[in-house]
């Protein structure tokens, strides 16, 4: 049977301060590639500013605003544009989450984890020799107990890169179903959709997010799924989709996820 035709619902801005490209370029490689759906979900503003150095300011949500909607008349009835933002999780962010899901008409949120405390933002290449010095364990451990208060929230359409913890290859031994169990059972309590995440192919973990093994558990708690490139750049729009595609039916998921207007609904992988 044939593939049902791809939506991708992670990809950037260049108001992130790391992507780059035009909206008609990101439009341009999605219709190059018959995606069905292509959703843009920048990195949120984050409270106090300035936050980082890798997300837009809250002054800037009427440019991105208006780069979607040069999205959508460059993709006109070609292919249909949804709405998205990336938002940061932390222990205290219900209030800002909410005030933000309210500033625009959004198809889905997307929620990660990218700090562990306040200061340090583990996926930040500028902080790789920090990792040299930490305790994996322990690391693992405040992410994935995170991770599991994000997914019990319910806040979010899209859980983003499960296992991004893992992106610089530091992997405690042993079985890692101890971290994986309780989130799925999260997961499961939240009702938010994963996402297979095609970027860490790219990162020194060399694998998507998340692992084969966590997919499989996702896939047997009958969780929700979606394809996603978290793309920077146009060229890396639905990047490594067949191979994400494959690995997503091997987990023994049959269906993908759509969102219009915060709700979901699902679609056969074959049709």
């Amino acid at each position: 049977m044939k593939a049902t035709p791809l939506a991708d619902y992670h990809t950037h801005t260049p108001l992130c301060r790391h992507a780059e490209g035009s909206p008609e370029e990101y439009i341009e490689a999605a219709l190059a590639l018959e995606l069905e759906e292509y959703g843009i979900s920048d990195h949120a503003p984050q409270t106090p500013e300035p936050f980082d150095d890798w997300r837009m300011l809250e002054s800037e949500l009427p440019q991105y605003f208006e780069w979607i909607e040069r999205a959508r008349v460059r993709a006109g009835d070609e292919l249909t544009v949804r709405a998205g933002l990336e938002c940061d999780w932390f222990p205290d962010c219900h209030e800002w989450i909410n005030q933000l899901g309210r500033c625009y008409e959004w198809d889905y949120l997307i929620g990660s984890i990218h700090y562990l405390g306040d200061q340090w933002d583990f996926d930040n290449p500028k902080w790789l020799s920090r990792w040299a010095e930490t305790n994996i364990d322990e690391v693992w451990t405040a992410y994935w107990e995170e991770y599991a208060r994000m997914a019990r929230s319910g806040m979010f359409e899209i859980l983003g890169h499960p296992d991004l913890i893992k992106k610089f290859a530091y992997t405690p031994e042993g079985d890692l179903r101890r971290f994986y169990d309780p989130v799925i059972e999260s997961i499961v309590a939240g009702g938010s959709a994963i996402e297979l995440n095609t970027a860490g192919f790219h990162k020194p973990c060399a694998e998507q997010y998340p692992s084969a093994e966590f997919l499989k558990l996702a896939a047997k708690a009958s969780i929700p799924i979606t394809l996603s490139s978290d793309a920077h750049a146009p060229g890396e729009v639905a990047r490594d989709f067949e191979k994400g595609l494959r690995l997503i039916e091997e987990a023994g998921f049959t269906k993908l996820c759509r969102f219009k207007k915060r709700s979901r609904r699902e679609v056969a992988i074959r049709g």
